[in-house]
């Protein structure tokens, strides 16, 4: 998948482009795209863009019924959002750091980060619209004051920045793969090695649109390295550090080596665990300050039901 963004200045927030591979032969293309854009819009929404002709296949407009046809070639320009007005909610937040310019959050697991067209309540957005007067407008409409994101099942350390100027410094430190990231999670199986590195490419799944794996094609480069804290036999508690950020990139690298997180819905196996989604949490998380060039490190302890989990795992 090609993703372009387009400049503050355009009419559209985003300009996506797909090229149908032999297994999505037939499907229609309000599926595929829902699927694509892992389901963060609704199905509805994914039709209402093609009426609108803000989906082309091969340059002419169809309609949400289009039935696909291998190496069609997909174009969508999400357009900015008209009428939509996101409300502050009060819902906690487990504030770690704030000050004039980013605020630092113990995202609770369960929470969505950003809203997305169809979805625009419940998130971590409309938390900080309600606890801070000002975020930074770079992301959009949909997403002030985000600059990285975690999955709505992991838990832990997320940064926001409050205006424009932070959000560019602390987006450049995330290009440049200089903020210090760390995760704790539980994954099935005994380690082979005390540590190690993942060095594989992430792509989409060629067979399920909704999900990532290791894959050549159409795929980034992705480097998670990890370190065994404990064994539990059937079980190991390990430390990952993100070299690069990848979407469900720790998910993925501990299936591929045949240690799935447990709880994972997705890529483990979620059956029988005494918590809901992945046992993931973003314990660690430092950067550079990007007005007073102070470095700032920030640790968050395991969440209660993740450590209920290994509670009982030590004790059985």
């Amino acid at each position: 998948m090609n993703t372009n963004k387009t400049s503050p200045e355009s009419a559209f927030s985003e300009a996506m482009e797909w090229t149908v591979e032999q297994q999505f032969a037939s499907d229609r293309i309000d599926k595929f795209i829902t699927d694509a854009l892992e389901e963060e819009v609704s199905r509805t929404q994914v039709q209402q863009w093609v009426k609108d002709g803000h989906v082309k296949v091969n340059g002419k407009s169809i309609k949400p019924n289009y039935k696909l046809s291998a190496n069609d070639v997909i174009a969508l320009n999400i357009p900015e959002p008209t009428g939509v007005e996101l409300v502050a909610e009060d819902i906690p937040l487990n504030v770690v750091y704030e000050d004039s310019d980013l605020i630092v959050i113990n995202k609770q697991r369960g929470l969505v980060v950003h809203p997305a067209p169809g979805h625009y309540s419940g998130t971590l957005v409309n938390a900080l619209m309600y606890h801070c007067k000002d975020l930074s407008g770079i992301n959009g409409e949909l997403r002030p004051g985000i600059v990285h994101r975690i999955d709505k099942d992991t838990s832990g350390l997320i940064m926001s920045a409050k205006n424009d100027k932070a959000h560019a410094g602390l987006a450049e430190q995330l290009k440049a793969h200089t903020v210090n990231r760390k995760y704790v999670a539980l994954v099935h199986g005994n380690l082979q090695h005390d540590q190690g590195t993942i060095d594989a490419p992430i792509g989409r799944d060629s067979n399920d649109r909704k999900m990532y794996t290791v894959t050549e094609k159409n795929s980034k480069h992705a480097v998670t390295h990890f370190i065994v804290i404990e064994r539990f036999g059937d079980f190991t508690l390990v430390e990952l550090k993100l070299e690069t950020g990848r979407t469900h990139q720790i998910r993925v690298h501990m299936k591929f080596i045949g240690h799935p997180l447990v709880g994972d819905p997705m890529y483990g196996k979620s059956k029988g665990m005494l918590m809901k989604g992945q046992a993931l949490h973003a314990a660690v998380l430092g950067f550079v300050h990007p007005r007073t060039g102070e470095t700032l490190q920030f640790e968050a302890a395991i969440p209660p039901d993740m450590e209920h989990l290994l509670h009982s795992i030590r004790t059985s």
